[in-house]
């Protein structure tokens, strides 16, 4: 890190290289940490002390109560993306979804939700492939680094993508100062760089934050669940422990002698069985027995940390079962998922505004206006569950208020893609019916003889004060 002066940012590519790769290595371990929690290798046995490690670790090497995957994913599946309002054209933007399914973001988009909430934050880099069509990839915290601009949370200075392929190869790619460079080698001592223009101008790197905060990095949904998975892992281990060594009774006697055999070992004197019974001559013997161990005990308090669990990331009981895993219903699921309803919305306020500068840098690179559209807007699909019967009913409520069809149909669940095949259809629909109309034209209905005759009668009639006796005549 020879090109970094102590307090002066780096002022070459190699300067820049070292410092954002010790910048990533500081904060790998911990992204791994949160990835193994979300994937359930937990640390083993956290708040047990070393005899009770030493005894009994390796029983629970392999088991884990895994939590964790729970509360990430029952936010992450209601995060959906059906488009982007990139102008004030009514149903969405069409280029901007052709975009978007050609760079495969419907199922990118949601490995990009789930990393930012297991890691804090994932990563779009934005690209033009060789036909000059933006290509968007969505990049891991592991991988990934940037460095925002003195003083700002949102202008980046210099970013860069670190990978491996395999056989142990590594890569970087480096945008900064208006330029984007290229190299391999080992960590610390990188190879020369190819060097290019950046057309883009900026560092083409977009971070999703899991949640953005004033100070410091965004914060993995992780964070305040992990102590209480531990405790839990570890109350279920002693439940197990018990349950192998006191969860049967243990019978003991008194006042027996004790006989050894030859080489002076303790004989046992009864063997224990259901059909056998204890007794001795001495009337100074006495039986009995230890009552097992409780272990409803446990129960209670892992019930008592999962609901913990459930309070703070706000996450509904009925997801984990409490309250005798019976699911609500009707308006009562309503207020059960109210916090979880509100977590993923608050999610959308912050993925929704990466996924925007995202969209804009890929109409940056088709050269398009619409890369200054600031006032986009991302077209999220309903997180909330309802009946299909509450639904229409909410829908046909709100036709009444005015609002107008198409907005209706996106609020029902059908994409944009579908609104417009929709549109075509009923006008293809409204031609069917006029051939049909043409070509099977509807009869005329035949009027009553006595109402044809006054018809010839009247057109006969003079007209004036003659008409009129005429008429009173007949």
């Amino acid at each position: 890190m020879a090109d970094i002066e102590v307090g002066s940012p780096p002022i070459t590519p190699s300067g820049w290289v070292d410092w954002l790769h010790s910048k990533l290595l500081q904060r790998r371990t911990k992204l791994r940490f949160y990835s193994n929690y979300y994937d359930g290798r937990h640390q083993k046995m956290v708040f047990a002390q070393a005899k009770y490690q030493s005894e009994f670790g390796r029983l629970f090497d392999s088991w884990s109560d895994n939590f964790c995957g729970l509360i990430v994913d029952s936010v992450n599946e209601r995060l959906y993306i059906d488009g982007f309002q990139m102008t004030d054209e009514p149903g969405g933007d069409k280029d901007a979804r052709e975009i978007w399914q050609r760079n495969r973001l419907d199922a990118e988009s949601n490995a990009a939700h789930l990393d930012a909430m297991v890691h804090g934050v994932s990563y779009a880099v934005v690209w033009a492939d060789a036909a000059g069509q933006p290509v968007i990839s969505i990049e891991s915290a592991e991988n990934v680094v940037v460095q925002y601009k003195p003083g700002s949370r949102w202008d980046i200075e210099a970013a860069a993508k670190f990978y491996t392929d395999d056989w142990g190869r590594e890569f970087v790619t480096l945008w900064w100062n208006g330029r984007v460079y290229t190299g391999t080698g080992l960590t610390g001592n990188w190879g020369d760089y190819k060097e290019a223009p950046n057309p883009l101008r900026v560092p083409p790197v977009v971070p999703i934050p899991n949640r953005s905060r004033l100070t410091g990095p965004a914060i993995s949904d992780l964070t305040v669940v992990v102590p209480l998975a531990d405790a839990i892992n570890k109350t279920v281990a002693d439940a197990l422990v018990a349950s192998e060594y006191a969860a049967w009774p243990q019978r003991y006697v008194t006042g027996l002698e004790i006989q050894e055999d030859e080489q002076g070992r303790p004989i046992e004197p009864y063997k224990v069985a259901v059909d056998k019974l204890l007794q001795a001559e001495n009337p100074d013997v006495k039986f009995g027995q230890f009552e097992a161990a409780d272990l409803k005990n446990y129960v209670n308090l892992v019930n008592m940390l999962v609901q913990h669990m459930a309070s703070i990331s706000r996450i509904p009981f009925h997801y984990f079962l409490l309250n005798g895993g019976t699911a609500p219903s009707g308006e009562s699921i309503t207020s059960a998922e109210a916090g979880l309803i509100a977590k993923a919305r608050e999610r959308m306020l912050h993925f929704g505004e990466a996924w925007e500068r995202v969209m804009r840098l890929a109409f940056l690179v088709l050269g398009d206006k619409r890369s200054e559209a600031h006032g986009a807007e991302v077209i999220w699909r309903d997180p909330e569950n309802r009946t299909e019967a509450q639904h229409m009913d909410a829908l046909l409520k709100a036709q009444l208020i005015g609002v107008p069809r198409d907005q209706l149909l996106l609020d029902a669940g059908y994409t944009p893609q579908q609104i417009e095949r929709f549109r075509s259809m009923r006008e293809q629909d409204a031609k069917d019916a006029m051939e049909l109309a043409k070509k099977y034209p509807a009869p005329v209905p035949e009027q009553p003889e006595g109402s044809k005759a006054n018809e010839k009668e009247a057109r006969k009639a003079p007209q004036g004060n003659s008409g009129n006796a005429a008429r009173k005549a007949a």
